[in-house]
């Protein structure tokens, strides 16, 4: 009997996000969902992450309405998923617990099926709420373990270190740290672990330990989710594949590769290599593969790559022998732990698919590919871009003296912004930490939850002005306003709890979204009364016309037309 291999399709949601900002349109989602019905994916992530922001920010689309129009077409044929950060859903600051249960209860009426929850701390804690509220409202909780790895110092950092009779920690992020936190997410009632390696600075051979590891000390579902930036990705996923994991992450071809996930195309090539069943029906695949490439040549101006990859039809096209033979090594490979072999294989076969090589910046940085491009434009912006080396070399001192949080958002871009103020602060003959961002100062408080190691009390003194650590306290939270505008007919900002739910989740963008909403609707009808007027009117004078002359000057005596 087959192994069984379960597919979570991220093309809708994570694919477009990472290649093309989050701009497929409304209808370009839905020329491919009768496809997708019919694909057969155990799951199909579709909402959540940027993709609420993105449609109202700059697509002037309702993200409620965008989750339930996929359902109406999708139904059961596949799981719809959606992605959250726990108690911060998609902002910095956490929510009460009426705004995280809402939100997972509405989003679950909407038609998620597998609701992801992450925390940029990994702090359990930030995960309990959303792990009870989506099971209370009949939604499976996938709790997700970040994968990340502990600071890289230079020798000269080690040296400064040592000079001042100080250790810098290692072996943190261990094989044990990421098993204890699914541990802990399992007890807590998460239904599936997801490993997640937002950055793709998982290697293969640490995958496929930790997924063995997972898969030996947990009895729930075992999801793997990696990128392909710095060129680790179809190798690590292939590993996972080999060493148990139930679900893997994948993307079609033309919404695959580079900052996003390895291609589906390509795991089930490895997949019938390795007798393994993913159920999914390829010639549906195809269809939607050719549909991607137009919506992406119609994404042009928002592409990050703008290099398609090779044509391929997974159901008929044969591989030349040189590449069917790196399918079968990498196989090999992955068997006998040759990492180096294995990698080096994998980025052959994705180079032959036209792939974008690895980013050899991001990979030797260890950092996330976003936090990245948003130094180096946060740099460019000021012309300072020539200190980009000085800002990736303290970065880890900058990590450390946080807490050492895992660099995934939103901590990936608060670290970021502070390692670019504090170069910025050296520049100008300033000491480091002059200028600091309220995010960061929030996060040595202790407004984000518990780092994974402890701040030095004095440095969080420095920074916050209190040496304990505090907690953010929800009993002061305020409700966003919901104004009604006279004006437009004494409606309300947010006429309905999803909308007020918008509006507390992106204050900002929702508030300018719903506004619009409502002046478009007011105006609307403004031009429907009056075209109601219009067409009154242009029947009575055409059945005014229609009258005799003695019938029409007996109307007009009596005041009752005048045309």
């Amino acid at each position: 009997m087959k192994r069984k291999l379960l597919i979570r399709d991220v093309t809708l949601r994570d694919g477009q996000q990472s290649l093309f900002a989050t701009r497929m349109t409304q209808p370009q989602v839905e020329r491919v969902l009768p496809l997708f019905k019919e694909a057969n994916f155990y799951a199909m992530e579709v909402w959540g992450g940027a993709v609420p922001d993105s449609i109202m920010r700059f697509l002037d689309e309702n993200p409620w309405e965008r989750l339930e129009s996929i359902k109406a077409v999708i139904g059961d044929a596949s799981k719809l998923t959606a992605l959250s950060r726990g108690r911060n859903l998609f902002g910095y600051n956490p929510y009460p617990e009426e705004v995280i249960e809402g939100f997972n209860r509405y989003a679950i009426q909407s038609g998620i099926g597998i609701m992801r929850i992450f925390d940029a701390l990994n702090d359990v804690d930030n995960v309990k709420s959303s792990i009870k509220y989506v099971k209370e409202n009949g939604g499976i909780a996938d709790a997700t373990v970040c994968y990340t790895v502990d600071p890289h110092f230079h020798t000269k950092e080690r040296i400064i270190a040592l000079l001042h009779a100080k250790l810098l920690p290692y072996h943190i992020f261990t094989d044990e740290y990421f098993v204890n936190k699914a541990i802990e997410m399992e007890a807590l009632g998460a239904d599936m672990i997801t490993l997640k390696d937002m950055a793709g600075l998982i290697p293969p051979i640490r995958a496929g330990r930790i997924i063995s590891l997972f898969k030996k000390n947990l009895r729930i579902p075992v999801d793997f989710h990696t990128h392909c930036t710095p060129g680790y990705g179809l190798a690590s996923s292939l590993m996972a594949i080999m060493h148990g994991v139930d679900i893997i992450d994948t993307a079609i071809m033309n919404f695959a590769g580079g900052p996003a996930a390895p291609s589906f195309e390509l795991i089930q090539i490895f997949c019938n290599k390795l007798n393994i069943e993913t159920g999914v029906n390829l010639d549906t695949v195809v269809q939607i593969n050719n549909h991607l490439k137009d919506i992406r040549q119609e994404l042009a101006e928002v592409d990050s790559y703008k290099m398609f990859p090779r044509e391929f039809d997974i159901t008929k096209d044969k591989l030349p022998k040189d590449i069917e033979a790196l399918f079968d090594r990498a196989i090999v490979f992955a068997q006998n732990g040759k990492q180096d072999d294995l990698i080096s294989a994998c980025q052959k076969i994705e180079r032959y698919f036209n792939f974008p090589e690895p980013d050899e910046e991001v990979k030797f940085a260890e950092i996330p590919g976003g936090m990245y491009t948003n130094m180096l434009s946060q740099l460019k912006g000021l012309k300072l871009e020539k200190l980009l080396p000085r800002v990736l070399e303290i970065i880890p001192s900058v990590r450390l003296a946080s807490g050492c949080p895992p660099l995934v958002t939103p901590t990936s871009q608060i670290v970021g912004v502070q390692a670019v103020n504090c170069v910025i602060d050296e520049n100008k003959n300033q000491s480091f930490y002059t200028t600091k961002s309220i995010q960061f100062v929030n996060l040595v408080k202790g407004q984000y939850g518990h780092t994974p190691i402890p701040i030095d009390e004095e440095f969080r003194y420095k920074i916050t002005g209190v040496r304990k650590e505090t907690p953010y306290d929800t009993g002061t939270y305020k409700k966003q306003d919901n104004p009604t505008f006279h004006e437009y007919g004494d409606v309300k900002l947010a006429q309905n709890a999803k909308e007020e739910l918008l509006l507390e989740l992106f204050p900002a963008v929702a508030s300018e979204y719903l506004k619009n909403k409502v002046v478009n609707k007011y105006l609307d009808e403004i031009h429907r009364i009056e075209d109601e007027k219009h067409q009154k009117y242009l029947k009575e004078k055409e059945a005014y016309e229609s009258l005799s002359k003695p019938e029409k000057e007996q109307l007009l005596m009596e005041g009752l037309y005048k045309f």
